[in-house]
């Protein structure tokens, strides 16, 4: 299938375009639902610990471990997220202004805070690598030998997603940033 293109002049055809952009927001977006959808579990599980220590007068196996676990997962899996819509906290009263009224050096000072949050997500990633190495090599567990355990790597695995993924974020955001601070012009959308 052809057709001509909306400006007359580029054939379209069928097959979808490759657009980074887009797939890129996909797996921010995708990563936040699984947090999403990983606060639903989270609630379901403390809602049964509830019932079972009311009922039975003791917890459930695993619920503290794990709940301590989804927790992280969750903060990380959507900070990508928080930071693509411009979520984080800032000290609005003082940069909004100063934004509208100096773009270009508003632009720039928002590179150095996407930076440095780059940086400093980075390195907990960094970090968070030794991490799961150890659990993979160790074969690191929670809870109790002979009565319930899960291992621990899928946890760090999805932080490890989740932190890298915000870091690469951040760093988008530092040069979209950077090119609207040497450009001199706003970003399109409005997005800052």
């Amino acid at each position: 299938m052809t057709s001509k293109g909306t400006n007359g002049d580029a054939p379209v055809t069928g097959r979808p375009r490759f657009d980074v952009a887009r797939i890129w927001a996909m797996v921010v977006e995708g990563l936040a639902a699984l947090g999403t959808v990983l606060i639903g579990f989270l609630m379901l599980i403390i809602c049964a610990d509830i019932v079972a220590r009311n009922l039975m007068g003791s917890s459930l196996p695993l619920i503290t471990e794990l709940g301590a676990l989804t927790l992280v997962m969750i903060v990380y899996l959507q900070l990508a997220a928080t930071v693509r819509a411009n979520r984080l906290a800032r000290t609005e009263i003082f940069f909004t202004a100063f934004r509208e009224s100096r773009p270009r050096a508003g632009a720039l000072l928002s590179a150095a805070f996407d930076l440095a949050g780059g940086l400093l997500v980075g390195l907990i990633a960094w970090s968070t690598v030794d991490i799961f190495g150890k659990d993979l090599a160790s074969s690191e567990f929670i809870g109790v030998p002979g009565i319930a355990t899960m291992p621990t790597w899928p946890f760090r695995a999805l932080i490890l997603v989740g932190v890298t993924v915000a870091a690469v974020e951040f760093l988008l955001r530092t040069y979209a940033a950077l090119r609207e601070g040497l450009a001199g012009t706003r970003p399109p959308g409005g997005r800052q």
